[in-house]
């Protein structure tokens, strides 16, 4: 095991509905310690880059709309194998298959709505943590 920091979102459908707190709350109730924190709305330009990966997709204009479609919260996140307990802490990206306790599972239905972002590898987290907190 090993200390590393990720990246945490809490998307607009996630703000919208009042679930800031409870999302922060989960994180530090598993023991990962928040080192940075803002509310944020999130330039096109950023989203377009953030989601680089999937430029050529179909669902790549839904994803860059949603995500600045209102404002986020943004979060560093550290601990013991922070991106893995992050993300077992949202559950799988589609909601439908997020068991009771995760947070998508509790709170989500919509894939596109899904409440919450982290990265999903050590070199992802380093190039989103950059975009967002320019570390």
């Amino acid at each position: 095991m090993a200390i590393e920091s990720t990246l945490l979102i809490v998307k607009p459908d996630g703000v919208r509905r009042g679930l800031v707190g409870e999302v922060i709350r989960r994180v530090e109730a598993k023991g990962l310690t928040i080192d940075a924190m803002r509310l944020y709305t999130i330039p096109r330009e950023v989203a377009e880059e953030h989601y680089g990966e999937h430029r050529e997709k179909p669902f790549f204009g839904e994803l860059v709309d949603f995500i600045t479609g209102g404002p986020v919260v943004i979060a560093k996140i550290t601990g013991e194998d922070a991106i893995t307990c992050w993300r077992t802490l949202m559950g799988p990206t589609n909601p439908v298959d997020a068991p009771p306790g995760s947070i998508r599972g509790d709170f989500a239905t919509l894939i596109g709505e899904n409440i919450a972002h982290g990265s999903d590898s050590p070199e992802s987290a380093a190039r989103e943590l950059k975009l967002f907190f320019g570390e």
